[in-house]
């Protein structure tokens, strides 16, 4: 009969599990509702908890809000204790020594990338929120991702608007609970275009939606991994990772590559998995059209994609014999409503990549 193999812990691995069960037993527990976008209601789904857990019986406190609410929260705001803010002629910030005094089991911090007042002990309200967390009081807070700090370059890149407040993004993922606000984008854009009157690019402002609500999605996701790790390192378990996810994009002169190459890159990293890109060779491409190819194919390069160029008379079947070979998990493919480089194969070469990729997910981004 085998014999079950028991390890002892090591004294390193004992250590780490008192020195966590310590700080849970002394530290508040950190909640964030993480909008990808303004509107999308992060700040009624925060107060909404809090007046939830105060109907269970906790202790809830609200101590710092927006100065214009809606109607939605002003409601909510109505059914909970707050305790007032500083006043600073230069700004309002948590009274944390109130707070200290008061010592609720929870607090509610909306706008968790306020900056404070000159001379305030902390200068950032994050920090407050440190505080309030090694005091013993748990907060629910939110924040919308522009106001990460590491991801700031990439959202302004996208939104083409910088902010100046921000929240390390070592701080976010020291939460113990992530809940990604999710609103559907298109409900977003319909709530911009209202507010602004109609004047924005409905088209262009969701896209520019869809991905930042993407990166929110990753950075959650990303989140509840080091939550996890933590865990197990507490515990004391030894836990091997492989490549989950093994994407391909398919590049040519006329796909997205670089909206198909930054996204496969994002998701091989999310799920420590690879990012291959191929082109299959086409024949007298114009100078232009070459162009672009070489830059598509520098892109992939860049992004440390493992990059193959494939010579066959049948595009499609291509694909799906460098897919299979190497495992792929998800293709990214580029289509076009105009008949292109893919038209003297099939009718609809992209229903046929569909049809034919038997347990591989196609993405498909659409070009002009």
């Amino acid at each position: 009969m085998p014999q079950t193999a028991y390890r002892r812990p090591t004294p390193e691995q004992l250590l780490k599990q008192a020195e966590a069960e310590q700080r849970g037993a002394r530290r508040g527990q950190l909640k964030i509702f993480l909008g990808y976008a303004s509107g999308v209601g992060k700040s009624v789904r925060m107060l909404d908890e809090g007046r939830r857990r105060k109907m269970r019986g906790q202790d809830v406190v609200a101590v710092a809000t927006q100065s214009s609410s809606s109607p939605e929260e002003q409601r909510l705001l109505e059914t909970l204790e707050t305790i007032a803010p500083r006043t600073d002629p230069a700004g309002p910030a948590i009274d944390v020594e109130a707070v200290l005094r008061r010592h609720p089991q929870v607090c509610l911090v909306d706008g968790l990338a306020h900056h404070n007042p000159p001379g305030s002990k902390n200068a950032e309200r994050w920090q407050d929120v440190e505080e309030l967390l090694a005091a013993g009081i748990s907060v629910i807070t939110s924040i919308n991702l522009q106001y990460i700090r590491e991801k700031q370059k990439q959202v302004e890149a996208i939104r083409g608007k910088a902010v100046n407040d921000s929240v390390p993004e070592a701080f976010i993922r020291t939460a113990d609970e992530i809940e990604l606000v999710d609103a559907d984008p298109e409900y977003c854009v319909k709530r911009s275009l209202e507010n602004t009157g109609g004047t924005r690019d409905a088209g262009e402002l969701q896209r520019q939606l869809s991905e930042l609500r993407e990166i929110a999605l990753v950075l959650a996701a990303d989140v509840v991994d080091h939550q996890l790790e933590e865990y197990i390192q507490a515990e004391g378990i030894h836990q091997h990772y492989g490549a989950h996810e093994r994407i391909l994009v398919c590049i040519t002169p006329r796909s997205n590559a670089t909206m198909m190459i930054r996204r496969g890159r994002r998701q091989a990293d999310r799920f420590h998995g690879e990012l291959f890109a191929v082109y299959v060779q086409q024949s007298e491409l114009s100078p232009r059209d070459q162009a672009i190819l070489d830059e598509n194919l520098a892109a992939a390069r860049e992004a440390n994609a493992q990059v193959e160029v494939l010579h066959a008379e049948d595009t499609i079947g291509a694909i799906l014999d460098f897919a299979n070979q190497h495992g792929i998990t998800q293709i990214f493919v580029g289509h076009s409503q105009r008949r292109g480089v893919f038209s003297r194969w099939l009718s609809n070469p992209v229903e046929r990549l569909i049809l034919d990729a038997d347990g591989i997910d196609v993405r498909v981004f659409p070009h002009e």
